[in-house]
């Protein structure tokens, strides 16, 4: 049984009143190569920095070999950190880079006196027990013979090796990576990854990695976490995690992937594109489900031979294979081949049982806490919108005076009274116009699923809230825009206290 290094246990973590972490459970094993991998602001790197003591959890526990450390400051902490900014100091030469944090070091050494008795003494390292491990670790990152280089001489990739050398001469049980390799070029990128994973090997220790990179991740490591809004959305290995994404958003960020609206017809077979396929995941029949069909999976033949039949829109060459995509009715799909396509033709499609991916639709409709306004509009999502408040009790009316009146003839104002709002994931339209919608947020996240584009806005006040909603449309990521609701749109329901009145 492999043996928890680290395990993180419900741990929350607030910037004043802003959520960054919100309780993330997970473990590391004992050497393990693992990396917290998610777009920028997923709260990655503030986990990275609450297992190196540089920043304390909220709430929740962090533990080392079972120990709790959540309140241990970073330097009684075996760990070692190496940044994007590899943080070197200019002045001193390689050796005295590697050296420095020796020279501060103290150890414990146990003497005999004349009597025979043992005894510890506190003390620092020699000069022969530094220059040893310095050299050690000089070795292990291929920088033998650079002692005495500059680092102003140094390229980007060896300035790493020597931060790198740094944190691991001080012999760590761990060793965090914060996108060490942000910094460098693609091609120097590519080589470190192959140097750290073997790097990783001779030393036997814990890496815990930082990347925003897919390739990064699922070249280098064990285990990946995904996150994304300070939430762990997935955690396998590399194969698990591209193979068998938990939801749309894994399925999107790992990868490329043809996101589809499906159903399922019956016993392992859904529908989508138009047409039913055979499929190994088992779903209740007529559920809704969420399709991910990997583009490499996609097969091209005849187009009589082909479960779908389109035409192809786009052939782009990646170096290694073309990325061609076939529009199929209204539906566009995505396919990678080594094989070439042409513009213009007609190709058949086919996708067998296994390359199929059902999911659980994460999000099938909104649904807010709201407030009736004395205007009898509604208060939700940092906004305020139009509504129909006769909905709240069948065979009502609003009179002239803007009271609602009862089938019994009951007159009631509903000021302040609380509802549940629901507005579904085609009831929701956006506008640059920031005075043309109830409420403003910025787009967050676009994911496209064949035929249209699934996108959410989350408000800019104090509650955050996600809209979640299909559009024909095409916008990017962190557009600032206004959330526009028809008013038959949105369904009220009194909550359960109010019912009980």
């Amino acid at each position: 049984m492999a043996e928890h290094i680290i395990e993180l246990q419900d741990v929350t973590k607030y910037y004043d009143d802003n959520l960054v972490i919100d309780h993330v459970s997970f473990y590391v094993n004992k050497g393990e190569f693992i990396t917290f991998l998610g777009p920028s602001g997923c709260g990655k790197t503030t986990t990275l920095r609450m297992i190196a003591g540089f920043d304390l959890p909220t709430s929740g526990k962090i533990l080392l070999n079972g120990k709790d450390i959540s309140s241990l400051p970073p330097n009684r902490r075996p760990v070692n950190t190496v940044f994007q900014r590899y943080a070197l100091f200019p002045h001193l030469n390689v050796f005295e880079n590697v050296a420095f944090g020796l020279k501060c070091k103290r150890v414990m050494n146990t003497y005999r006196n004349d009597e025979g008795k043992e005894y510890t003494k506190k003390e620092r390292l020699s000069k022969k027990e530094i220059a040893e491990k310095v050299q050690h670790a000089l070795e292990l990152v291929d920088l033998e013979g650079f002692e005495k280089r500059s680092i102003s001489t140094l390229s980007g990739g060896q300035q790493q090796r020597v931060a790198i050398a740094r944190a691991i001469v001080n012999e760590p049980e761990i060793l965090l990576l914060d996108e060490p390799l942000g910094a460098l070029d693609l091609k120097m990128r590519k080589e470190m990854q192959i140097e750290l994973k073997e790097m990783h090997k001779r030393l036997g220790i814990t890496f815990i990695y930082v990347t925003h990179d897919q390739e990064e991740a699922l070249t280098m490591s064990d285990t990946i976490v995904v996150m994304a809004d300070g939430i762990v959305q997935q955690i396998g290995t590399p194969t698990d995690i591209y193979n068998e994404p938990a939801n749309t958003f894994v399925a999107d960020f790992i990868g490329e992937s043809n996101i589809f609206n499906g159903t399922v017809v019956g016993e392992r077979k859904v529908r989508f594109c138009g047409k039913v396929f055979d499929c190994v995941d088992d779903f209740e029949r007529n559920e809704p489900v969420d399709v991910v069909v990997r583009p490499e999976d996609v097969v091209m033949c005849a187009p009589e031979q082909g479960a779908l039949k389109g035409k192809v829109i786009s052939v782009v060459f990646k170096g290694i294979h073309y990325e061609i995509t076939v529009q199929v009715g209204k539906y566009e799909v995505v396919v990678q081949s080594t094989e070439l396509r042409r513009e213009g033709d007609v190709i058949g499609l086919n996708i067998g049982p296994d390359e199929i991916h059902l999911m659980k639709p994460k999000y099938t409709s909104n649904v807010f806490d709201g407030v009736i306004t004395k205007r009898n509009t509604v208060q939700f999502a940092d906004g305020e919108f139009e509504c129909d408040v006769t909905q709240l009790y069948p065979g009502s009316h609003v009179d002239e005076e803007e009271y609602l009146v009862t089938a019994s003839g009951e007159k009631l104002d509903l000021t302040g009274t609380e509802v549940r709002v629901e507005v579904g994931l085609t009831d929701i339209e956006i506008s640059d116009d920031q005075e043309a919608g109830g409420t403003v947020g910025n787009i967050i996240s676009i994911i496209y699923k064949g035929d249209h584009y699934r996108l959410i806005v989350r408000t800019n006040g104090e509650d955050e809230e996600d809209f979640v909603f299909a559009t024909d449309d095409l916008w990017n990521e962190n557009d600032l825009v206004s959330v526009i609701i028809p008013k038959d749109k949105i369904k009220l329901s009194l909550k359960a206290e109010d019912k009980k009145k």
